[in-house]
């Protein structure tokens, strides 16, 4: 299944920075705004300790984590939402996405300017959720105002949809209006089914990114926390990562020199693997594990899938003719060392469509077509 962040910020806050570190591939970042137009796009493998253990245990002939995939977006700037700095092409590219990475600048430096002249991580926040709001606002607004057309419409299913929206749509642009986040409004699930072909930016899920100095990088320091208490309030995480330190980490050959690199300064874990870890839990997603001598391989699904669901991320033909899933859970075959023992241990279970697939489970699917 398709899974991508979109990383947004103003200008020169580090996204570009924080963009190639993370998935090593060219992004151009310069001191200048809008030298990014076309949004960089890189595929990030999701670590997963427990896909090693596996590994080390079943000895497969390949190992296939599962991914993210990180789409660097041009920074905004106040007036984005009526074309400002490229601003309507920029949020384009941000309606694509699953979920917003927002960095936020959290450091100080005369020699990288900021676009409003002042280090404020709250008020950068603050411009870019009104200019979010008021491009989501825009939408809304066309959508209620040719409403009327489709409610006298022949059809009734649409005619009926049209009703339904009608209210939610109200209320939406009532809270836009006030530059307030769509996601803040507590819409219930059938609410977001019912307006989910408008794909409005501010009703994704949201990180927050605090790019600090290196020496804020293990404990941050004043602006971060402002990030996070903003963070808190607002029902959204907010994580610290030093984006020149991952630069220089994303440069080192191999995983030794990198751990090296991290005990040196300190921190116990790379913040980009927080990041997409942060990231992957965010959109509501789970990793089930098939395991066999050709292939270890991690699957991502949406949390609450039933067997069925999950088997189709695989293929739909598994989905389509599923059977059964013959199931045990990871920390079983750590504990006893193989599948036969597990099996022996009477811990593999034989599950069928009303099954809830947990995290960490190992299934093999039985189907036909």
């Amino acid at each position: 299944m398709g899974l991508n962040c979109g990383i947004v910020g103003l200008p020169n806050v580090g996204k570009s920075t924080i963009f190639k570190a993370l998935t090593a591939a060219p992004a151009e970042a310069a001191n200048y705004p809008f030298c990014t137009i076309e949004p960089n796009v890189g595929i990030v493998n999701v670590s997963d300790e427990r896909l090693n253990k596996i590994t080390g245990l079943v000895k497969p002939q390949k190992t296939v984590p599962t991914i993210i995939e990180f789409v660097d977006i041009a920074g905004l700037v106040k007036g984005a939402s009526k074309g400002e700095g490229l601003g309507n092409q920029f949020l384009g590219h941000i309606r694509q996405v699953n979920a917003i990475v927002h960095v936020i600048r959290c450091f100080d430096d005369d020699n990288v300017v900021h676009v409003h002249g002042k280090i404020d991580p709250v008020d950068d926040i603050t411009t870019i959720n009104y200019e979010l709001a008021l491009a989501d606002l825009e939408v809304v607004e066309k959508k209620l105002q040719g409403l009327p057309k489709v409610l006298k419409s022949q059809n009734k299913d649409i005619q009926k949809l049209a009703k339904v929206q009608q209210p939610i749509l109200e209320r939406l642009k009532d809270h836009l209006e006030k530059g307030e986040r769509a996601f803040s409004l507590g819409l219930s699930d059938d609410d977001q089914e019912a307006i989910k072909d408008l794909n409005l930016i501010t009703l994704k899920p949201v990180l927050y990114l605090c790019n600090v100095d290196e020496d804020s990088a293990v404990d941050g320091n004043e602006y971060t926390k402002l990030v996070q208490k903003h963070a808190e309030e607002e029902g959204s995480q907010a994580i610290i990562v030093c984006g020149k330190l991952e630069s220089e980490i994303s440069l080192l050959e191999t995983e030794e020199e990198k751990t090296e690199f991290l005990e040196a300064a300190g921190i116990e874990q790379s913040g980009l693997e927080i990041l997409t870890k942060t990231a992957y839990d965010l959109l509501g997603l789970r990793t089930y594990f098939t395991a066999g001598e050709k292939e270890v391989r991690a699957w991502t699904f949406k949390a609450g899938s039933k067997a069925p669901q999950a088997a189709g991320v695989i293929h739909t033909d598994f989905e389509r003719g599923f059977i059964k899933a013959e199931v045990f859970h990871c920390d079983d075959l750590f504990e006893l060392g193989s599948e036969q023992k597990v099996k022996e241990a009477g811990k593999l279970r034989i599950e069928g469509k009303e099954y809830e697939v947990k995290d960490g489970d190992v299934v093999h699917f039985r189907f036909n077509v």
